[in-house]
């Protein structure tokens, strides 16, 4: 189990699991809707940076939690929680330094860098996603005509759509044992496509060689810190997380 089905469980909340969208819908709506009116807030980088940190230490704090629930000495715990936390924690600092100098920026020139970020190798530990709903930062630079809707629209849509519902199917698994796993599996299934389709789009629009897309709103943005953030180490740590999800699910199914 997750740390955040862990949660669930301690939580009565999971017996009607949709009511945790009374409260999280209207905070991510109050998110975008702030970040839309106040656009220095996100250019300053200060979200970016918090969002980033507290994704961060949830996972390799969960980590060590999930750990401590094994029949592994406390030698062994540590050295497995340092081999996946030390290249986790190292690749985030490269991808950050790489961002902040602006080796991202998309050129006309080269091939765009972002795409070949995903496929880095990372360690992770499954989490809940709930921080995908930050992925509306999209809509937000869509409404304000600085992203172009053909990339905007998909990206921005089915990452709060992922984000939003990952409470949802986390306590539908855990409250309803095996009848959970299948809306689970379709939930990361959907997740993983959301990165399948905005990850083909980006390419296709964004300028470099790989673009056979030219929208009326140059896609540059994504390339740029911090929005970087988001395609460089965000999305391949997701697409981690959905992986393992899948991994674990296929073997309750079995059990």
């Amino acid at each position: 189990m997750t740390v955040a089905t862990d949660i669930a469980i301690a939580s009565p909340a999971h017996r009607n699991p949709w009511r945790v969208l009374l409260w999280l819908a209207p905070l991510t709506a109050f998110w975008i809707g702030l970040n839309y009116w106040l656009p220095a807030l996100q250019a300053s980088g200060v979200p970016s940076t918090a969002t980033r940190l507290a994704i961060h230490i949830a996972i390799v704090l969960g980590l060590w939690l999930a750990l401590e629930r094994t029949g592994l000495t406390q030698r062994q715990r540590l050295g497995l929680w340092l081999a996946v936390v030390v290249p986790y924690t190292l690749w985030l600092a490269v991808i950050w330094s790489v961002a902040v100098n602006g080796v991202f920026r998309p050129g006309n020139n080269t091939p765009p860098l972002v795409p070949l970020a995903i496929f880095m190798p990372a360690s992770w530990l499954v989490g809940l996603q709930v921080y995908r709903v930050l992925g509306g930062i999209f809509l937000v630079g869509w409404a304000r005509g600085v992203i172009p809707g053909i990339f905007a629209l998909p990206a921005g849509i089915g990452d709060v759509t992922t984000g939003l519902l990952a409470l949802p199917v986390a306590y539908l698994l855990v409250s309803r044992n095996g009848d959970g796993v299948r809306p689970a599996i379709a939930w990361n299934i959907f997740g993983l496509l959301d990165f399948t389709i905005a990850i083909g789009i980006g390419l296709a629009t964004a300028p470099g060689p790989l673009q056979v897309i030219v929208p009326s709103i140059p896609n540059t943005g994504v390339g740029l810190y911090p929005a970087v953030l988001i395609p460089a180490f965000a999305v391949p740590s997701s697409i981690l997380l959905h992986v393992l999800s899948l991994r674990q699910l296929r073997r309750r199914r079995a059990a």
